[in-house]
């Protein structure tokens, strides 16, 4: 396994993205009241208890029954400000509230969760149907085609192998895992954690690679590289593998992971955008990458993979999933993990896959088969190993606030998934 020593950058050298200049507090009185009305009702409705910075509590705890969980608390250090940002800018405020330190919480996530999992209905209807004369919109820039997808991979998966090192596992596979059954149990020893996240990756990369029958001789395409674990476990079967990635960062540390496991022969790892592929292949696999390919390119990818699969051909892929409902009711969203983390993304449907897929290639979806929850305990982890690697993370010249946005990312993401606002699918795809 590639290893990289983590050294401190120049402060010329530090990593630079849009956390770093946050928009001023907006001066919004009548939406910051509609925003303090609606956000201390919902709270109260949902369990949420929430603290001022003198202690006083602007949302009571409720009274819990001994054995239940403990009351999320949410910290408001400085309520004006955070409900000017929710009032006026939603749930991207919100998020950039806590980049600038305005609110808290000892386990983010656990506040977020009860939130997501009544999202469709913490906003009254009405402000809802009013939500397409306000919200932000994607720019035209984040668009996902050649040149535009290019720099939204770059922005997040360019920011530094190092960073990624720090709390991905030693397999560097930045996708849901697969759990096994047996307890989770809390542990202090970090490098038994790091060996069950690494075993739970192995495991769902080789379910993958079984329901597309990769084997000794199959050509295989991968459409996102990643760090390169699922290809060389592929060559290690003895299958032929081209792999596809707009990451530089990312093709490099693959073209190395294969060299240093011995089949660098049998990889060829690509910098090249999924519509430029050429060639034949008895299996296409692709992991958590439609989410960045953009609902408008949706039919193009779809129309791709059917293009160079071979007759008698399999697809496995791997997407995080939302409800139909959801998605045409957000699909025009431009949202906090736009702006911050994943500029140009939106999530599918397995009802909109199906439908892509039926009117646009010879393909069809063969089965199909969900684990949320493996996801929110895959995020689990990752939060609290970046939350145990922050002092390495800020050596590599990111700061604080940077750190802040990552934390709510995960946690924000851990939310989604534990609530079960998203979940994550395994696809089979065949003629």
């Amino acid at each position: 396994m590639t290893t990289y020593e983590l050294q401190p950058r120049q402060a010329s050298d530090a990593p630079a993205g849009p956390w770093m200049q946050l928009p001023a507090v907006p001066r919004a009185p009548i939406h910051a009241a509609v925003a303090l009305r609606i956000f201390t009702r919902a709270a109260a409705r949902l369990g949420v208890a929430v603290e001022l910075p003198d202690g006083r509590l602007l949302v009571k705890p409720r009274d819990t029954a001994a054995g239940a969980t403990a009351t999320p608390v949410m910290r408001l250090h400085r309520p004006a400000q955070f409900f000017r940002r929710l009032g006026h800018d939603g749930l991207i405020g919100f998020g950039e509230s806590y980049m600038a330190g305005e609110w808290d919480a000892d386990d983010v996530a656990s506040v977020l969760t009860p939130f997501a999992r009544r999202m469709a209905g913490l906003v009254p209807g009405v402000l809802q149907r009013a939500r397409r004369w306000y919200d932000a919109r994607q720019p035209a820039s984040e668009h996902n085609d050649l040149r535009g997808s290019k720099s939204n991979i770059s922005r997040h998966y360019d920011l530094s192998n190092e960073l990624f090192a720090l709390f991905l596992d030693r397999t560097m596979t930045y996708s849901s895992a697969i759990w096994d059954d047996s307890p989770r149990g809390d542990t202090d020893d970090s490098q038994r954690d790091g060996e069950a996240l690494a075993a739970a990756q192995i495991r769902k990369i080789d379910r993958l690679l079984d329901l597309a029958e990769v084997r000794h001789g199959t050509r295989l395409l991968e459409i996102g590289t990643g760090w390169g674990e699922l290809a060389v476990r592929a060559a290690s079967r003895g299958a032929k593998v081209t792999s596809l990635t707009l990451s530089r960062e990312q093709q490099a540390w693959a073209i190395r992971r294969a060299e240093l496991a011995g089949v660098g022969d049998l990889v060829d790892v690509q910098l090249r955008d999924y519509r430029e592929v050429t060639g034949t292949y008895d299996a296409v696999v692709s992991v958590e990458m439609i989410e960045a390919v953009g609902l408008e390119y949706w039919p193009d990818y779809f129309a791709t993979i059917d293009r160079v699969l071979a007759p008698g051909g399999r697809v496995a892929l791997q997407s995080i999933t939302i409800e139909h409902q959801r998605l045409l009711a957000t699909k025009g969203t431009y949202t906090w993990i736009h702006k911050y983390v994943f500029p140009g993304g939106i999530i599918p449907s397995l009802h909109a896959v199906r439908d892509v897929v039926a009117h646009n290639t010879r393909l069809r979806v063969s089965a199909a088969t969900g684990y949320g929850h493996d996801y929110a305990r895959t995020l689990h982890s990752w939060l609290e190993r970046f939350h145990a690697n922050t002092t390495a993370v800020q050596a590599l010249g990111f700061d604080e606030r940077f750190t802040r946005m990552w934390k709510f990312y995960l946690a924000y993401c851990e939310a989604g998934f534990a609530s079960g606002y998203l979940n994550v699918h395994q696809l089979v795809l065949e003629r």
